[in-house]
């Protein structure tokens, strides 16, 4: 059943849409009903159960507390602009069930959600889910396009949720809003920021290698892109112990495992990766419901080093690549096009763990790695339309007691038996270093 959560009194406004927003409503709207792929979404157990009202109340709550959730873009010749809405509606989908029933059909709904695309223009940019049982709610699930949120902004959103459900107060401190941040962004500093950003993109590029799988370079691109998911629960153990053994970040350990299973692959002897940044860590940001985070240009330069070297030269890497991934990308596409022969930067790398969670997943349950590693799975669920500039897109996603490798690639370049390749290569060097460990 559908109905509708009315609000009104809230902060308005019109003026530039932000670096994130411009980004995102660059690729999705090209894609059509394929859009709904880049929806972000979540949801929380309701416990104690709230009657509808008062759930209705928490929504109204959030859609005034974060601009985001009522914005819309609009085309003004050559400008995008946000419009921030004072009052408006939201739709509500609820599903009733048993009580035995509620995570099932969360599971359910969730999907469903998730599967309609957005109409950036028309339609505020959030659906609100929820599940009942006996006349209470029980469950709620937000679904927002992603021009109102990535999903660290989702992951935010979500805790304000829980904070509202359980009746404590939200988390305090600056929160930008849409339209601040799009006015930091065309001040002095933000100008400033992004030409350092450009700059720091465009001469990486110029030193990274030209092709990352020159013996399939210029080929025509294949006519789907195949998913391939690689499901590891020995992947999810090992990660820990290696990132704890190496003293950094698993992130980097995962990018320094997809640098090397690359140059094994293509043989380049520079790994560059588009990584996502989720930017929350400048100021005002860290509390923020926004598309703020963009693809930061990693360049490793000797990826076939051995793999702990390996590793802390990518922590160093990454970090580098973070102070640079705050910027205006439709600015940066004019610049790269400048360039007589810019560096391969067709291969992307996404750890969302963490990040859409629907139920909060269980970590891999403790037992011997060789045991686990036993228990991987490849499955091949779905083919994608080709991807733009685009050789591959891994994300690093939570599973049910596992780790999963997400690949979507260009079979004219990287054929099926060598993504497989990949996704065993990456889970490869991560566990057999935790195993000597042991």
């Amino acid at each position: 059943m559908e109905s509708k959560i009315a609000f009104g009194g809230a902060r308005s406004g019109t003026g530039p849409a932000t670096w994130g927003q411009s980004a995102i409503w660059d690729v999705v709207r090209n894609l059509g009903d394929d859009a709904a792929r880049y929806n972000v979404g979540g949801g929380l157990p309701i416990d104690p159960p709230l009657p509808p009202d008062h759930l209705a109340g928490l929504v109204r709550t959030l859609l005034l507390r974060h601009d985001s959730l009522r914005t819309t873009l609009r085309r003004d010749g050559e400008r995008l602009e946000q419009v921030v809405a004072a009052a408006g509606a939201v739709p509500l989908h609820a599903r009733e069930c048993g009580p035995a029933d509620v995570v099932e059909t969360a599971y359910a709904l969730y999907p469903e959600l998730q599967a309609l695309p957005f109409d950036a223009e028309r339609e505020l940019p959030v659906r609100v889910g929820v599940v009942t049982s006996g006349g209470l709610v029980r469950y709620l699930i937000l679904s927002l396009s992603h021009t109102a949120s990535d999903g660290w902004g989702l992951r935010n959103l979500l805790a304000d949720a829980a904070a509202l459900v359980a009746g404590r107060p939200l988390a305090a401190g600056e929160r930008l809003q849409p339209l601040e941040e799009a006015a930091l962004q065309t001040s002095p500093q933000g100008r400033r920021r992004d030409a350092a950003a450009r700059r720091a993109w465009l001469d990486r590029l110029r030193r990274g290698p030209a092709s990352q799988f020159p013996a399939r370079a210029g080929r025509p691109p294949a006519a789907a892109f195949p998913n391939a998911v690689l499901n590891s629960p020995a992947l999810g153990l090992a990660l820990d112990r290696v990132a704890a053994d190496l003293e950094v970040h698993q992130s980097a350990v995962l990018l320094a495992a997809a640098a090397g299973a690359a140059g094994a692959l293509g043989g380049a002897p520079d790994a560059v990766f588009q990584v996502v940044v989720n930017n929350r860590f400048r100021p005002g940001m860290a509390g923020a419901v926004n598309t703020i985070a963009q693809e930061g240009l990693l360049l490793l330069p000797g990826s076939a080093a051995g793999f702990p070297d390996l590793v802390r030269r990518t922590f160093g890497a990454a970090l580098s690549a973070q102070r640079h991934a705050y910027y205006d990308k439709l600015a940066l596409a004019r610049d790269i096009a400048g360039l007589d022969a810019p560096a391969d930067h067709s291969c992307f790398v996404n750890d969302v763990r963490g990040l859409m969670p629907i139920l909060g997943y269980a970590r891999p349950a403790a037992e011997p790695l060789a045991a686990a590693r036993e228990r991987t799975t490849l499955s091949w669920p779905v083919e994608h339309a080709p991807r733009r500039d685009t050789t591959f897109a891994l994300d690093v996603q939570d599973a049910p007691g596992s780790l999963e490798l997400a690949l979507t690639a260009d079979a004219a370049v990287l054929p099926r038996p060598d993504m497989e390749r990949f996704l065993y290569g990456i889970e490869d060097l991560i566990v057999s270093h935790a195993l000597a460990l042991v």
